[in-house]
């Protein structure tokens, strides 16, 4: 499965990440491109203590949704509420100029791969392996561009 934290996978998602257009059609959501731009920034920054969120307790629902998600192969289902906390519409970051704001998470990621894993527990999943970390940071941002096709 693929991860964030190995260069050629974190290079094909710079790569789409630059395709993604803002007038974009999403095939599922209600976000827009640049809104899923902000929100992946917004969920960077607070795994890299950028953004302090309070942290959901993780029970033993949120476990097993945990290791469904960043264990095994299977697609991340459409459609699924986002946290208020990283939604753009909500208590997330506004989008600003879409230029400026895939730059930052372009920059975002790349620090969180850099990290390799050496992260605080997560506000939404918890404690995390290395292995889910880098799970986590490519399956979440390939989720979003394929919403929008990129």
């Amino acid at each position: 499965m693929s991860d964030i934290f190995r260069s050629e996978r974190l290079e094909e998602l710079v790569e789409r990440l630059r395709r993604l257009r803002p007038d974009a059609e999403g095939a599922w959501g209600r976000m827009s491109p640049h809104q899923a731009v902000c929100h992946l920034s917004d969920s960077f920054k607070a795994c890299l203590g950028d953004r302090p969120l309070t942290a959901y307790p993780v029970k033993l629902s949120r476990r097993i949704m945990r290791f469904t998600a960043f264990t095994l192969p299977l697609p991340w289902p459409k459609g699924v509420p986002t946290s208020a906390k990283v939604d753009a519409e909500k208590g997330g970051t506004p989008p600003g100029d879409f230029d400026n704001d895939v730059a930052e998470l372009e920059e975002l990621m790349r620090r969180f791969a850099a990290t390799n894993g050496a992260l605080s527990p997560h506000f939404f999943w918890g404690d995390m392996s290395r292995g889910m970390w880098g799970r986590y940071g490519y399956r979440h941002v390939d989720h979003h561009l394929r919403q929008f096709g990129a």
